[in-house]
């Protein structure tokens, strides 16, 4: 068969990245007819351990549940609505500036991937603790070219496989596919194959993220507090000049609750935390001065008793994700693709990362159901999800602007204003995510 006519029934597909994009791009495969699927993890960790949070909009829940991709048995808080609050003095919970509806469902992130985890097929392999060096398309195949780590021995690879030496003369080996999936997040190695150079920009500014179990909320006492302050269908955003936080309640993955926080704001002037080259900062990382930051804002910019509930959250599991965007030019390249943050990173203000992941998921099964050969199946599916990275990208922004890097007078809207502001912000009304096409 020639290269550029690869039948997907009966193909061998290689997913680089093992964690929600591609634990559900490797079902994807699977219920396209692929013959056979590994999953290359870089975490040796335990991944279902993530406890931070996601949300999705109700009526993408709706188009993923019917694709096969989500269902009511993972997990889930249904939202209905963001309170807006300004520090107003000692008031516990602050003023409330307007309220606008927020029809989500929230997830725990480690939960949910282990549901997406448990649907691949029995015949999967996937590969925790294998880091991938670089891949390779060539004529006979894609090449995944593998470093050290666990999972990484002889016999469990693909359609064919070699070893051969590192620079160092350490053992490497390389494994051969009919197609290479990529959804190894945004500093994906399949992306620096497909269009070399093109990463990620630091958009200027940083997330603080954590989570408090719901049962040490009790801790917070304040003076003239509600006996009920925070209904668990409320979704909170605490605005300030530069800034703001959002709160949500998740499930824990064991029948409770969890209170999810996002913080918004750019670093202390004048310090150097090397972001041009796409990083994070992982729990138990936080440097002194980010950590005053941090404390500041809680005490000082927010409303006293959400700044009061971040600070339940121990510094060392505190953790921080800058912003960073992009969207690559395509998502496919010869016998490689891309999807989720690996094809397009949006900035976590539209509410759809996970749901970003997800459609490509469901888009890349459809597309490779209608159109069984590539290259006209992948030409399908990239149109499609590149549009869509694209539009969410400049969403992103729009939202940043607004809520972080000029942000509106928060002291002086009401609710009218607060709906002007939300309305020229997003625009197209695409937050939560844009409508999965069928």
């Amino acid at each position: 068969m020639s290269r550029d006519r690869i039948r997907i029934a009966g193909a061998d597909v290689a997913v680089v990245g093992g964690s929600i994009a591609g634990c559900a791009t490797a079902l994807a495969a699977h219920r396209a007819g692929a013959g056979h699927v590994t999953v290359y993890e870089r975490t040796a960790g335990r991944l279902a351990d993530r406890g931070v949070g996601l949300a999705v909009h109700n009526a993408r829940y709706a188009e993923l549940a019917a694709a096969g991709y989500l269902d009511t048995a993972m997990p889930w808080v249904q939202l209905a609505a963001r309170r807006w609050y300004v520090r107003d003095g000692a008031r516990p919970l602050g003023r409330q500036i307007g309220t606008l509806p927020f029809p989500f469902r929230s997830y725990c992130w480690g939960p949910l991937w282990q549901e997406l985890r448990r649907r691949l097929p029995e015949d999967t392999v996937f590969r925790p603790g294998v880091r991938v060096d670089a891949v390779s398309d060539a004529a006979d195949g894609v090449g995944v070219h593998l470093g050290g780590g666990e999972g990484s021995s002889a016999g469990e690879g693909g359609a064919g496989s070699g070893e051969r030496r590192g620079a160092d003369g350490s053992s490497r080996r390389t494994e051969r596919f009919d197609l290479l999936i990529g959804a190894d997040g945004y500093r994906s190695v399949v992306r620096e194959t497909a269009f070399p150079g093109v990463r990620p920009d630091y958009a200027g500014y940083l997330a603080w993220r954590g989570a408090v179990p719901a049962d040490r909320l009790t801790e917070l006492s304040f003076p003239a507090l509600p006996a009920d302050p925070w209904a668990e269908e409320d979704c909170i955003y605490g605005v300030f000049p530069g800034g703001h936080v959002i709160i949500y309640r998740i499930p824990d993955g064991q029948g409770g609750r969890r209170a999810n926080w996002v913080l918004y704001t750019a670093p202390p002037a004048g310090l150097d935390l090397g972001l041009d080259t796409p990083t994070s900062l992982p729990p138990g990382t936080l440097t002194d001065a980010l950590y005053a930051h941090f404390s500041h804002v809680a005490d000082e910019l927010l409303p006293p008793y959400w700044g009061g509930l971040m600070r339940l959250t121990p510094r060392q599991e505190v953790f921080i994700q800058p912003m960073y965007d992009f969207t690559a030019a395509r998502y496919t390249a010869g016998r490689l693709l891309l999807a989720g943050d690996a094809a397009t990173v949006a900035r976590p203000h539209t509410g759809a990362g996970a749901v970003k992941a997800l459609q490509d998921a469901a888009a890349l099964e459809a597309a490779l159901r209608a159109l069984p050969e590539r290259p006209d199946a992948l030409a399908a599916y990239g149109a499609e999800r590149g549009a869509t990275g694209r539009s969410m990208v400049e969403l992103g922004r729009r939202l940043g602007r607004t809520l972080v890097q000029d942000t509106p007078d928060w002291q002086t809207l009401d609710q009218s204003g607060l709906e002007a502001v939300w309305a020229a912000a997003d625009g197209s009304g695409a937050f939560g995510g844009r409508e999965l096409k069928s």
